[in-house]
């Protein structure tokens, strides 16, 4: 076998390991990327709803407002809460509701007013559940989340 030959094989070998190289960095990058996209899309997915409530006559009664619960919901009156609270009771970032480790977790923002969870004053993150009143201000928020 001349040299020539054998340069050209190696140049071939060459280019097909190189082609190999670079279809296993594509693929890599494409699983990286679609592992991505499901994690963004989850995190944008809502987990159920919060009811708005308003006290008629002794009894609360949905105003038709349902807001999507998303894994950091904020609430509050702030235009840069999830869900804006249009109650003058109501502290510009007045509660948060998380997803911590399968379970929704009520948290008080250090509001004036305080908020209640099923008419009970919240002064540290409290687990809830399907069902219960979340309450702020006048404003009062039932829970319900995805079966």
């Amino acid at each position: 076998m001349t040299t020539e030959i054998l340069f050209f094989v190696l140049r071939l070998v060459s280019a097909g390991l190189l082609l190999v190289f670079l279809a296993m960095v594509f693929f890599a990058l494409w699983r990286d990327y679609r592992s991505t996209v499901v994690s963004i899309e989850a995190a944008k997915r809502a987990h159920g709803q919060l009811i708005a409530m308003r006290e008629i006559d002794g009894q609360y009664i949905a105003t038709g407002a349902a807001y999507p619960l998303l894994p950091l919901t904020s609430m509050g009156r702030a235009p840069t809460n999830t869900i804006l609270v249009d109650d003058h009771f109501a502290s510009n970032e007045h509660a948060l509701l998380a997803m911590r480790n399968g379970q929704w977790w009520l948290e008080d923002r250090q509001s004036r007013n305080g908020t209640t969870l099923n008419d009970m004053v919240v002064r540290q993150p409290m687990v809830i559940t399907d069902g219960d009143i979340i309450g702020i201000g006048n404003m009062r928020y039932r829970l319900e989340l995805e079966k």
